[in-house]
């Protein structure tokens, strides 16, 4: 069983989830891991979720402690190297590790820092949170998808911890019995959505009507359909159908959190998406311009700011 879960990262999804299982086991079983600046930012500001103070107990990662039951990495991709470090040392024989990062190359990184025993992959999906400053607000949770790989299938029983302590807590997820084209089908709706967004400087209604931003949408979506074909998992048109449609019914003034880190100034999660086609696209030859394209155009407006 459970009783203890450690997180690191404070963004939209660490704060969110961080909450409900805060609720559930109590503050005194659920910590944050951070660097001595961001614990001290959060003694002197706190966190909001919904208008309400959360009663979050953040620690110096570098403080010993006893390794949780549960590890959560709740930080974008480009934090992922520093998250990585931050948890050296909270790791135990028998801790479950758990990603809510983007793209599907998070769980491979992770498994080469503290071994694959410790994994359980999973996707978030369906929240409509937004973070300003130490503030969030959302209205839908969402859910996590939660699954293991047949390689990992020895993992069976963290699987199934993992579900016990979500079901506990009241804590909205599904086992995928297919948890790589679920991921894989998440990861093709970032690739096309987000970093259209992102290129054209707009919102969801950009890519809601028809037009040159959609098609392209639609083109760095069918790239990542062509890349599944050869990596065989099993992503179709259908897929991408049906994520179009998703799409099509949210809100037309919202935008994908690659354009909100862009607006705030920060780096995005591009090497998560046309960055992982591009190197994966290469082992097999295989052409993916709108993705080359997407990359190149954000990269230089990160560097030039043109956000």
């Amino acid at each position: 069983m459970i009783e203890s879960v450690s997180l690191i990262g404070m963004g939209a999804l660490g704060i969110l989830y961080g909450d409900i299982l805060t609720e559930a086991l109590g503050a005194q079983n659920v910590n944050f891991l951070a660097d001595r600046s961001r614990v001290e930012k959060y003694l002197a500001s706190g966190v909001y979720c919904n208008g309400r103070k959360c009663a979050f107990t953040v620690k110096d990662f570098t403080e010993k402690s006893a390794p949780p039951d549960l590890l959560i990495f709740a930080v974008k991709g480009t934090a992922l190297d520093s998250a990585v470090t931050t948890a050296r040392g909270h790791i135990g024989k028998n801790t479950i590790i758990i990603s809510l990062l983007n793209g599907i190359s998070s769980e491979e990184i992770i498994a080469a820092a503290f071994g694959k025993e410790h994994l359980i992959y999973c996707i978030a999906q369906g929240m409509d949170a937004l973070r300003t400053g130490n503030r969030l607000e959302y209205e839908h949770k969402g859910e996590l998808r939660i699954g293991l790989p047949a390689e990992l299938s020895a993992n069976t029983p963290l699987l199934k911890d993992t579900a016990e302590l979500f079901d506990r807590a009241s804590l909205p997820y599904k086992i995928e019995t297919d948890i790589m084209h679920r991921m894989w089908s998440k990861w093709m709706l970032n690739v096309g959505v987000n970093q259209v967004v992102m290129v054209t400087k707009g919102t969801y209604a950009t890519v809601q009507k028809d037009g040159p931003a959609r098609e392209m949408m639609k083109s760095a979506m069918k790239e990542v359909i062509a890349l599944s074909e050869k990596e065989k998992t099993g992503l179709t048109e259908k897929d991408m159908e049906e994520y179009v449609t998703l799409i099509d019914t949210l809100n037309p003034a919202g935008m994908p959190s690659m354009r909100q880190d862009g607006l705030a100034g920060r780096k995005t999660e591009v090497d998560m998406f046309s960055g992982t086609v591009l190197r994966r696209a290469l082992r097999y030859d295989l052409p993916v311009p709108v993705n080359r394209l997407l990359y190149d155009t954000i990269k230089k407006m990160e560097t030039e700011q043109q956000v």
